[in-house]
């Protein structure tokens, strides 16, 4: 096998080399003739909407409608977060994306003193069902579309979810969105994770027998890809550790007793998408088509909806600078329209200002009318898969594939995804090295920061956190503590345990415990009484 780093990283040659290459190493020649795709090609594409899924998961794709537009929301309070939310629902959004802070992320309730200084600060504090049934005050949920990027906790923020729409009066089985619930990137890429792999790994198989049977329209799993790009990752490593996760979750679930095609339906995909448009749309391409094969070789997917690879995009958040902020409108632009080349079935955009904060309520409003503008005036929703049949793309696409393909060999090797964390981690570093070296060598150029630089800073007006808002929620958070019934809820918490020690699926457990009132840090803190906490090896 060629070495690893051939296949996914590009080679650090200098500016004056006259070659070029992707991220991923993939030489990109002066142009490109029928010769430079491999025979086959009407097998390898299909039709849209049709195995392999090269085209896309639907015939139509977005002449029916369009992706969902989302804007990534939430910071400080539930209030705040909720005013957010109606404002972009009423300038177009099609669905809520919803960011959570450090604490919640980490299964943390306000009030703890590790968590001084970082409440409300990268998104919305969720402590208790109180903060859920405020955020969603006055947003009916049974007509919106909400996902939750949430991953060591996600099963007790997905559990106020449902709880918050009970009293609505809005039934479960109304319920559409989607939980990244992706534990594995935690260990290798953001570091957010509580437990161990194995109680994690139990808690995801279980939310997803859960949703089975009590919220059906719900993607248990939104397998993200993003992360490892915001590393470092090149594109060809996005795809391959991102689908070799997936092939972990799925192995987990059969493992837990459930049948593929029980579950793979509702499972879901979050990838990156960066400045270079050919390559991401073939990126799009390769990974549905992978995963198509991954699922009917491998796992034996008799239901087509299993082999579908449906996934949510973003723009590249790491791509975007500090310096000449506005230059970030251009790239977002090029980056969502990649995305909707490549056919996502939903996107986010990023704000022109979240280099130097979160974004305003101005940035936030020209990233979602830059989703509008590409789906309504650029063309590319027009017609399937438009890129299709170029020399390049098709190229570019078949070689993604066969890179990824080795590197998910190499995994496979390891003995999975989750056995492989430090060799996933060495090589996203490797890249991540690369990147700088072809930066600071001006290999890359980066406009505005190693080229065509202005030493006059432009600072636009950006978002401030009150840190009053901190002060208010620890304190809401403490009288909801105190007006509870105590009992009560030392005996959901004990049951909590209970659970945890035994095999029966968490959730229901989990469920009667935040109904009653136990906030999200006392049960995930229950949790790791009994699953422990990952110590990540140094």
């Amino acid at each position: 096998m060629e070495e690893i780093e051939q296949l996914t990283i590009a080679p650090v040659v200098g500016p004056d080399d006259p070659r070029r290459f992707t991220d991923s190493g993939i030489e990109v020649r002066p142009h490109y003739a029928a010769a430079d795709v491999a025979p086959g090609l009407e097998e390898r594409l299909g039709e849209p909407g049709q195995p392999p899924y090269t085209r896309g998961v639907h015939a139509e794709m977005y002449r029916r409608q369009l992706w969902t537009i989302r804007q990534y929301a939430g910071y400080a309070s539930a209030k705040e977060s909720n005013e957010r939310y109606r404002y972009l629902l009423a300038n177009g959004s099609m669905g809520l994306s919803m960011a959570f802070d450090l604490p919640t992320q980490l299964g943390l309730d306000s009030d703890d003193p590790r968590c001084l200084g970082e409440v409300g600060r990268t998104g919305v504090a969720i402590d208790c069902i109180d903060d859920m049934r405020t955020a969603f005050d006055g947003i009916p949920l049974d007509q919106v579309s909400t996902s939750m990027t949430i991953n060591a906790p996600a099963c007790v923020l997905l559990l106020l979810y449902e709880l918050v729409a009970e009293e609505q009066g809005v039934a479960a089985a109304q319920l559409r969105g989607t939980v990244q619930n992706d534990i594995l990137k935690e260990y290798i890429a953001r570091g957010n994770f509580i437990y161990p792999p194995a109680g994690a790994l139990r808690l995801t198989t279980d939310l997803f027998a859960y949703c089975r049977a009590n919220i059906p329209a719900w993607n248990t799993i939104s397998i993200s890809g993003y992360h490892f790009r915001e590393k470092g990752a090149s594109a060809v490593q996005e795809v391959a550790f991102t689908l070799a996760n997936g092939i972990a979750y799925v192995q987990a679930a059969i493992d837990a007793g459930l049948e593929v095609d029980e579950f793979a339906p509702r499972l879901a995909f979050f990838f990156n998408a960066h400045n270079n448009v050919f390559q991401e749309v073939a990126k799009f391409r390769a990974a549905r088509r992978m995963w198509a094969a991954i699922m009917r070789e491998r796992f034996g997917a008799r239901d087509e909806r299993s082999c579908k690879l449906r996934f949510h995009t973003q723009t590249g958040g790491v791509t975007l600078t500090a310096q000449q902020p506005q230059n970030n409108i251009v790239r977002v632009a090029l980056q969502a329209f990649a995305a909707a080349c490549g056919g996502t079935q939903s996107l986010h955009t990023n704000g022109f200002d979240e280099a130097l904060a979160l974004p305003t309520e101005h940035a936030a409003k020209l990233a979602m009318r830059t989703q509008q503008i590409i789906g309504h005036e650029s063309g590319a929703a027009d017609t399937v898969d438009p890129f299709a049949g170029s020399y390049f793309v098709e190229s570019l696409t078949d070689e993604i594939e066969r890179r990824a393909d080795a590197l998910i060999a190499r995994v496979d090797e390891l003995g999975g995804a989750a056995q492989a964390i430090e060799f996933i981690k060495a090589e996203i570093e490797e890249s991540a090295f690369g990147y700088h070296e072809r930066y600071r060598l001006q290999q890359d150029i980066v406009v505005g920061v190693n080229r065509f630089v202005e030493e006059q800073a432009q600072v636009p007006e950006l978002l401030r956190v009150d840190p009053a808002a901190e002060r208010d929620q620890v304190a809401r958070l403490r009288r909801f503590k105190a007006e509870r019934d105590q009992e009560l809820v030392a005996r959901r918490l004990e049951e909590v345990r209970v659970g945890a020690r035994g095999v029966e699926n968490m959730l229901p457990v989990l469920r009667r415990a935040l109904k009653d009132r136990c906030t999200l840090g006392e049960v995930c803190g229950a949790m790791r009484e009994v699953f422990g906490s990952h110590q990540p090896s140094s």
